[in-house]
Parts: structure tokens; sequence; C-alpha cells
């Protein structure tokens, strides 16, 4: 087994990072691993929704601060290679949201740091009762920056500041109510109550869903105003398409679409 298992089943890949003796964290390899994962998925049109687990007793741990620790012995003490580490973090949490398909974070034990960013950054996320989140990084004196980033555009402000200076955790309750996860369920439905989010969204006409999902981020960065003129247009080009007549066309009809994608 890699370290990092991909399963597909009804349209749903379920990617799982498979290094629970570090406690699936973001070393090189996992990163270079998830983003070659992300990379297929991007052009893989017989999925339509991906989940991302973790195996053993955590989802992800953060990044490898062993080694982050041996990336210091170079000349400059390491800047270059965190440099490029962060660099590549980045690139493959942008993935993620620049996918056509929703992607679901199935999120058990713990996920600090990175990982919490990682949280953060899917598109959904439902966790077991007991998880605990956080952003831990001012503990031993790295502040939490780039998993701030997602954090910071997942909760309010004031509660995601909170976070990063008192480097506490927070519970899969809390999570929830704060809109860093979508819900918390009991550890022995956590499979089958993502599964079931998966199959539904993998239900829906996919070309919609891309142009939605990417519409849905875009605007976020606009002005109300722009927003609306922006997704004006994505949906009147989403008028346009052959499947989304014959959804309309099944729904006045009171039957199941005929849907080419």
């Amino acid at each position: 087994m890699g370290i990092l298992e991909r399963n597909d089943t009804n349209g749903v890949a379920r990617l799982k990072m498979n290094a629970p003796e570090r406690l699936n964290a973001l070393s090189d390899e996992m990163l270079a691993a998830l983003q070659t994962e992300f990379d297929a998925l991007s052009n893989d049109q017989s999925i339509r929704a991906v989940i991302l687990s973790g195996e053993g007793k955590a989802f992800c741990a953060g990044h490898d601060l062993k080694q982050m620790t041996a990336g210091r012995q170079s000349e400059d003490g390491g800047k270059a290679y965190f440099q490029d580490l962060f660099a590549r973090c980045a690139k493959m949490m942008l993935s993620i949201q620049s996918l056509p398909q929703p992607v679901i974070a199935q999120v058990h034990g713990i996920a600090t740091a990175a990982g919490c960013q990682l949280v953060a950054t899917c598109d959904l996320a439902i966790a077991a009762e007991g998880t605990r989140f956080g952003v831990n990084g001012v503990n031993i004196g790295l502040f939490c920056s780039t998993p701030m980033v997602a954090l910071s555009r997942n909760i309010p402000r004031k509660r995601a500041f909170e976070m990063l200076t008192t480097g506490e955790f927070i519970t899969a309750e809390r999570a929830a109510e704060l809109g860093l996860i979508n819900r918390a369920v009991p550890e022995k439905v956590l499979e089958q109550e993502t599964m079931a989010l998966a199959e539904l969204l993998a239900a829906k006409l996919g070309s919609a869903v891309k142009v939605g999902k990417q519409a849905f981020y875009k605007q976020l960065d606009m002005s109300i105003e722009q927003a609306y003129a922006y997704t004006g247009e994505v949906m009147a080009q989403n008028m346009m398409h052959r499947d989304t007549e014959e959804g309309i066309s099944a729904f006045i009809e009171k039957r199941s679409p005929n849907w080419d994608q």
C-alpha cells in the first residue's frame, strides 16, 4: 500500500492518507501524492465527488516537523526549502478548490495546523464526535500563518484569531457551530454519513456542479455588484447547456432527467 490510497465507487473517489505512524503528516511525499491525485481527478469525468480521509488515529497532524527540522541543515538555514515547502502546500490546497468535483473531508481524531487547513480548504467536511481541531503552531513558536488563510475564510475573524494565538483545540461540535465543518456525527457512522453525502452530490449534473463550484469561490472575492453581474452571466451560460434544458423539462414533466453527463 502506498502513502495515499484511492478507491472509486459509484462516481465517488475515496482518497485515504496512509501514514498513520506519522499521523498522516503533510510530508514532502504526502504533498506530492495528493498533488498527483488531484491533478488526475481534475480531468476525470467519471468522478463526481471526492472524499479525503486519514488512516489510523488521526486525520492529519499538519506538516512533518522532523522533515522540516532536517530541512534546516542547508547553508541558508533551510529558508529556500521552507519557501518551496509552503509553496507546494499552497498549490495542493488551491488544487482542491480548483477541482470540478466537490471535495469532502472525512475527519476523525485530530486535525491540527496544516491538517486543520486541509479541512478548511475542502468544500465540505464531516467529523466524528470527539475530533479536535487546532492551529497550534504558536505553542512551539511557529505561528500558523498559512493555515490561517483557509481558517479565516471559514470561521468568524475573532474566533480564528483566538485559535491562532492561544493554540487551543476546539471540539467537533464547536467546529460545526463556527462553520469549520458541516456537522459532527457519531464515529461509528462517520464513513456512512460521508459516503451518503458524496453519493448525493455525485447524483447531480456534473457540469452544473463544476460551473457552480468555480463561480462560488470566484464571487466571494467580488463586490456584491460585481458578484451579481458575474453570476448572472454564469447562470445564462448554464441555461444554454442541453442537460440543463433536459433537467428543467424533466422537473416540469415530473420525470427523472436523461442527462448526457
